[in-house]
């Protein structure tokens, strides 16, 4: 088979104009950057139908990928191929995995969404406008210490951290030699503060709104110092101005995408623009999205944040996952994953039995979809239906990646089914909560922890933002394990998660709490996939994937 960006290469695109039409997008709402990326003038569109919103998520991620990209494209072709208007919205992908150890984060085969390498590269530049607002911040920050300090900002009590889209370990601890030296850290550009309000944000003059409030840091008596407090609104949103509108693009299959928005999951909420997701709400009849890693981070964080936020039901949840996923949460290595066993399967199954657990706490409309692969034998696959069967949850395999839409269409079925039902969905906590009471219901519903800890500094943060306990929470955890350890895999039950520390992220109206020793700014691995992405003299790049 043809490597993903090969088959990308060689697909027959539709100009985005034709694309756009396809789904009632006229061209006068259309920005242009070529003939198959457009931006769209969302406010063209707003409240025009009420489409039904389907997510898809997984089960904990594994170093083989589960595939929830590429059944979210594949299920969103099968739903046009059985003829329902439907639409695909996603996240943007970051520089940092797509040169890391991930790759691209496009679909895969024969489902995927294109162009590939434009969208894995800079794109239509929201990402880079996105680092540039945030570090206009910071760069006003210490301008601001320069002359005067006339706020009298504590040097020493600054909060806002610079960012940068790439995984750079040397600049998680720096020192700012200037008027007034200071210890300083950058994020990843996935895991800011102005990435989560750019998502959160319902339109322009909300995204201003919200930018304002961002805490930069404190003031010598302790007092909040606002990004508002240093006039910079303005200038922060003009350079959001065309960012904020969703890109449109097509699967391999000439059916509309919409691409917006690019957090981690894993550090952030995870989950694309709600601009995006309304504007492919009031286009289509039904509207494919995904949350990053699995339904412990990204499915929570969509339903309890984003859902919350942006007053949003979803219909029905897609959980992916497969079968060397299974068997490498009973502990299968590298080299016998593919070796069948019926017993390594049952042996996994209750990592899948968690995140069905945690599904049904939402809602009932739920689909387990197994990711098929060749080497998956009918025995193996028997195990998971048999386990979903006695579950009462419905079951489905597809093979999207090797048929493209053809390969998910009896998942689309099922899920047209599920969303004819009732809309059952509610969310996990309610907001007149202590900070407290909802890290404890997430950690020990969610995550099935029985005892939470806290260290001395995060005690002492709960104390300090006590005053913003409506806010929800987002914890930032490992994706790879239910717990805050990544080498604990299948089902940890009654054990201790440890709060290490706080973040108020007062403009995009959440708390981010961090759990382990997870960090805001990963590092390159050791062979990194930036190695293998070259380009060749007719411009073709080559082994990005």
């Amino acid at each position: 088979m043809k490597s993903d960006i090969e088959i990308s290469q060689k697909c027959n695109k539709k100009k985005i104009v034709d694309v756009g039409k396809s789904i009632g997008i006229s061209e006068d709402t259309l920005e242009l950057y070529g003939n198959y990326k457009s931006k769209v003038d969302y406010t063209k569109y707003k409240n025009k139908n009420n489409g039904k919103l389907i997510l898809v998520t997984s089960v904990n991620p594994t170093p083989y990928g589960e595939g929830k990209t590429t059944v979210s494209i594949g299920l969103g072709d099968a739903l046009n191929l059985i003829g329902k208007k439907a639409m695909i919205v996603l996240r943007e992908p970051s520089l940092g995995p797509v040169f890391g150890i991930k790759g691209g984060a496009t679909g895969g085969g024969y489902s995927q969404i294109v162009p590939m390498d434009d969208i894995n590269l800079h794109f239509t530049g929201d990402l880079h406008a996105i680092t540039s607002c945030n570090n206009l911040i910071s760069a006003a920050i210490d301008n601001h210490l320069f002359f005067g300090n006339e706020l009298g900002i504590d040097p020493n009590n600054i909060v806002f951290k610079r960012c940068m889209d790439m995984n750079d370990r040397a600049l998680r601890n720096i020192t700012i030699h200037s008027k007034v030296d200071r210890n300083d850290s950058f994020n990843i550009t996935a895991a800011s503060e102005v990435m989560s309000i750019f998502c959160l944000s319902n339109d322009l003059m909300e995204l201003k709104n919200n930018l304002s409030n961002i805490l930069i840091g404190y003031t010598f008596d302790g007092k909040e110092v606002l990004a508002k407090d240093l006039h910079l609104e303005g200038s922060l949103t003009a350079l959001l101005k065309d960012a904020i509108k969703p890109n449109l693009v097509q699967t391999l299959e000439n059916n509309p995408v919409l691409v917006h928005g690019g957090p981690f999951a894993n550090i952030a909420h995870g989950c694309n623009t709600i601009i995006a997701t309304k504007l492919g709400l009031s286009l289509s009849d039904y509207v494919v999205t995904e949350a990053g890693f699995g339904s412990d981070l990204g499915a929570e964080k969509f339903f309890d944040i984003k859902c919350r936020k942006a007053d949003l039901s979803p219909n029905c949840v897609v959980l992916v996952t497969t079968l060397k996923s299974l068997k490498y949460n009973a502990g299968v290595s590298k080299d016998e994953i593919l070796i069948p066993s019926v017993d390594k399967v049952k042996e996994g199954l209750p990592n899948l039995m968690a995140h069905v657990e945690n599904i049904k706490k939402y809602t009932k409309n739920l689909i387990v979809c197994l990711n098929k692969y060749t080497t998956d034998t009918n025995e193996e696959i028997d195990v998971v239906e048999d386990y979903c069967n006695n579950a009462d949850v419905l079951f489905v395999t597809e093979d999207s990646y090797v048929t493209g839409g053809k390969g998910s269409i009896s998942l689309a079925e099922k899920v047209v089914e599920l969303c004819n039902n009732e809309n059952d969905f509610k969310l996990l906590y309610e907001d007149n909560l202590s900070i407290k009471e909802k890290i404890e219901t997430i950690t020990k519903e969610i995550y099935h922890a029985g005892k939470v800890e806290y260290t001395l500094d995060a005690e002492r943060q709960l104390e300090e933002l006590n005053q913003y306990s409506n806010l929800p929470v987002c914890i930032a955890k490992t994706q790879y394990s239910l717990s805050d350890d990544p080498k604990v895999l299948g089902y940890p039950k009654d054990y201790t998660i440890t709060v290490k520390e706080l973040r108020l992220y007062r403009g995009a109206g959440f708390i981010t709490v961090l759990l382990g020793d997870i960090l805001t700014m990963p590092g390159l691995s050791k062979k990194p996939n930036l190695e293998n992405i070259d380009i060749d003299e007719h411009g073709e790049i080559i082994g990005l994937f």
